[in-house]
């Protein structure tokens, strides 16, 4: 076993233990802070599909991030005020179960990364981080001005939505639903890196020339990644409203998507883990440092500072070394 399999298996191995201490300890916040640590780096595992095994530098996944939020709010609010989502062709209420709530999660963000795919993909380079942005924009603003469900002022949902066998409401048993979702989707993106798919996503990346004259498109094989990337980046913005219960259009904004790649630089591009590890190191800081200063953000700068001078394959790196991403 290399360093960097050690490194995941302890981090693996914090997630754990540390909820189990905190419900021990009867420490319910602390499982709260494990919790969104969690979701965070589901979003990041996310992008990091597109980013390091496609090399899309997206500044627009707050998109999918604030599509399944706003999934999860438009239906669980429908259900819980008993008005009717649609009445035509069939009568919808809205729903308060989190395995319907996913789905409409992931295929909403599904969909719109096909949508926004077709499009930013014709341009490369700054043309599609900032074309990535202009979706970004959008979004956000349309959401402030849609008074259907709260505008500028979001949307509160008063019950957590509900999981068949477990009790959502208590910390440990949502934590564990969440951390069950990051370990499948570690496990989809092991097994879609090391696959054709992935091997041949990876070569587009590098050399999309020689990937032309062996018959592969590389735009086809970026949008299959880009859309893949937005389900699994929709499903976490799922949890992170369950999580809340509250939506609101800050979901959509840039600030949310400059987070989520902030988490994959601290934690290492393309490293499987790298996210887990960056999303896990900016909560501690937060929670940490937030305490002492309001601008606590300075002393991110500076650790995200180190990690791109002296670390360019961040936490995990540093601690594998020269050793190769996906190992």
């Amino acid at each position: 076993m290399n360093r960097e399999a050690l490194f995941n298996t302890a981090v693996l191995a914090l997630l754990v233990a540390v909820p189990t201490w905190a419900l021990w300890a009867d420490e319910p916040f602390t499982i709260t802070l494990a919790t969104r640590a969690v979701i965070f780096a589901l979003a990041a595992v996310g992008l990091n599909i597109a980013l390091g095994l496609g090399g899309l530098v997206s500044l627009g996944h707050a998109v999918y991030f604030g599509i399944g939020g706003y999934a999860m709010g438009i239906l669980a609010h429908h259900a819980q005020s008993y008005t009717p989502l649609m009445e035509w062709p069939f009568l919808f209420e809205g729903t308060k179960s989190m395995p319907v709530i996913w789905l409409a999660a992931v295929l909403a963000s599904a969909l719109a990364a096909l949508l926004i795919g077709l499009l930013s993909l014709r341009t490369a380079g700054v043309y599609f981080i900032m074309i990535t942005l202009a979706f970004g924009q959008m979004a956000y603003f349309f959401t402030i001005s849609w008074p259907a469900y709260g505008g500028e002022d979001g949307l509160s949902i008063y019950v957590r939505n509900g999981f068949p066998g477990l009790n959502t409401l208590v910390p440990i048993q949502f934590y564990g639903i969440c951390l069950a979702l990051l370990c499948v989707v570690l496990w989809l993106n092991w097994r879609l890196a090391k696959s054709p798919f992935g091997l041949a996503l990876g070569a587009a990346r590098q050399v999309p020339q020689r990937v032309e004259t062996v018959g592969l498109d590389p735009m086809r094989l970026k949008l299959v990644a880009l859309v893949i990337s937005g389900a699994i980046t929709g499903l976490a913005g799922a949890l992170f409203a369950d999580l809340n219960r509250f939506v609101s259009p800050t979901m959509f904004s840039w600030q949310m998507s400059g987070e989520i790649m902030i988490f994959i630089i601290l934690g290492g591009v393309g490293r499987l883990f790298g996210p887990v590890a960056g999303a896990a190191l900016y909560v501690l800081l937060e929670h940490l440092l937030g305490g002492i200063n309001e601008h606590w953000q300075i002393f991110l700068g500076a650790a995200l500072l180190f990690v791109v001078l002296f670390g360019r394959g961040g936490l995990v790196g540093l601690v594998a070394g020269r050793e190769q991403a996906h190992d």
